[in-house]
């Protein structure tokens, strides 16, 4: 199926207007939702009593190009002694979106921001998300501040402070300019200081990220795919791998939510934790590495897995992310959890951490909000402002929903990837098989990043497979993109985990 390449832009905004509905999403705000949104306005001094002044750090938010929903800042400060303190920034989003209001509403609906190719799906309108309460370049902005040192006693720290963002910056650039392959972003030149301080931010992310492999954190390398466009016409399919700017953010990240976690933990309220049980399939993970000529151990064990998957990154850098997705896909899907005073907490298994919550996005996601209005409790010395059974409820349909927008996300990169495909009919690719199962045989292959369905010559086939494949058929409406299994193509690896739509 085609149509006329100026039309793109408009089907799949349909299509991701429809699998939003479909899916029970309210892709549009009331009226109500947007009158009370324009009617905010943003805090100004004095911040209220206990609100530190932190604008004269060497703030920063590093993020995609195009993100305007910015939900927290870093900076590293040296301490006397040798003594690095880490500082995260989290937008205050619960002092705007009180519990039980038509936005709050329409969040706890929702859950989540759905990102898809023609349009995002804000959590919140944009009045807060893309500006009151997102973290913006050079404006002043309320921020939950979670501080840490991790040399010594680990002594940690969670206040509210006024913060300003000293520079916008992309993972793309910073990231280059870590690992050497590009200048210091214009944004962050102009800024004294902040070259230094990133330098610093890089180590200690690096050092946190082999404190956590040591305990068996897993050494996975995901790639994203945007659609690009062209005017309205899909032109082409753009993978950002991980570079050592995404690693600052994903490891400070990580680092905070494990403090907050164990903050609400000590003050005896709730934490709704983000959690991967033991792998589902663990014994497809060591037919993998036995296929690669390595051995695991017969039952789960996250420090196996890491070993095994540092030396295959080192082996086979290239298509360490295929291998990557097969193992994602493998471990089965995160989840959230309520658990409550006096209850051991459940791990996180790719992290390998057990005090883990999701704090750090309350712009984009309504779990870090409602882990958020737990932590205002908790400073202000009250009980929590959710019944257990309540709290329970909502982190099932925060799992369901986060899951739901996986998928509208994955139609709809399938669906932008059908429409660049579908003048290729008949053109053969190598790939990775991604998925094996009753509901179907998946494939994603390599040029360009593309997954679809094998619909001939399956038999036989499981993730982690390498094949060769050629594209029969797309159906940009339904997101379908099918292949026939041709050969079986080079040993390789997986990437990123997005499980195709189920027909």
């Amino acid at each position: 199926m085609s149509i006329p390449k100026g039309q793109q832009r408009a089907l799949l905004l349909r299509i991701a207007r429809e699998a939003m509905v479909a899916r029970g999403f309210m892709p549009d705000f009331t009226p109500k939702a947007m009158a009370d949104a324009q009617a905010l306005a943003a805090p100004r001094a004095p911040y209220g009593a206990g609100v530190q002044d932190l604008r004269d750090l060497l703030w920063c938010s590093i993020d995609n190009e195009d993100s305007r929903d910015l939900d927290q800042l870093t900076v590293a400060v040296q301490a006397p002694g040798g003594v690095t303190r880490i500082l995260v920034a989290i937008a205050d989003v619960s002092a705007a979106v009180a519990l039980g209001s038509e936005l709050d509403q329409h969040a706890q609906a929702n859950t989540t921001s759905v990102y898809t190719a023609p349009q995002n799906f804000p959590m919140l309108p944009d009045r807060l998300s893309t500006d009151l309460t997102s973290l913006n370049e050079g404006e002043d902005r309320l921020a939950v501040v979670i501080e840490a040192v991790f040399e010594g006693a680990g002594a940690a720290s969670i206040y509210p402070a006024v913060v300003r963002n000293r520079a916008k910056l992309a993972y793309s650039g910073v990231g280059a300019w870590l690992e050497g392959a590009g200048e210091l972003p214009v944004a962050a030149a102009a800024v004294p200081g902040l070259a230094d301080n990133l330098g610093l931010q890089d180590r200690v992310a690096q050092a946190l990220k082999e404190k956590r492999h040591e305990h068996g954190a897993l050494e996975l390398e995901t790639i994203e795919v945007r659609a690009k466009f062209e005017g309205d016409t899909v032109s082409s399919l753009e993978a950002e791998r991980r570079n050592r700017a995404k690693e600052i953010i994903e490891d400070f990240m990580i680092a905070a939510n494990g403090v907050m976690a164990r903050f609400l933990e000590d003050h005896k309220l709730p934490v709704l934790r983000r959690i991967v049980r033991e792998p589902e399939r663990w014994p497809r993970i060591v037919e993998i590495a036995l296929g690669l000529g390595d051995r695991l151990p017969p039952q789960p064990d996250a420090k196996a897995l890491d070993a095994f998957l540092v030396r295959r990154r080192a082996a086979d850098p290239l298509r360490f992310p295929d291998l990557s997705l097969s193992v994602i896909k493998l471990l089965g899907r995160g989840e959230y959890v309520a658990s409550f005073p006096g209850e051991p907490p459940i791990g996180h298994f790719g992290l390998a951490v057990t005090q883990y919550t999701h704090s750090t996005a309350p712009n984009r996601r309504y779990p870090d909000l409602i882990t958020q209005r737990m932590l205002k409790a908790a400073l202000a010395g009250q009980p929590g402002p959710y019944a257990r059974e309540a709290l329970a409820a909502l982190a099932a349909r925060c799992t369901q929903k986060e899951d739901d927008a996986q998928k509208i996300e994955r139609l709809l990169r399938k669906a932008a990837a059908a429409c660049l495909l579908s003048d290729r009919i008949g053109d053969e690719f190598d790939g990775i098989v991604t998925g094996a199962s009753e509901k179907g045989t998946y494939v994603r292959i390599f040029d360009p990043p593309v997954e679809g369905r094998v619909e001939r010559g399956q038999a036989g086939l499981d993730v982690g497979d390498a094949v060769r494949v050629k594209l029969l058929y797309t159906d940009i409406e339904r997101g379908f993109i099918d292949f026939a299994h041709i050969s079986a193509g080079g040993k390789s690896g997986v990437r990123p985990a997005h499980s195709p739509p189920q027909r």
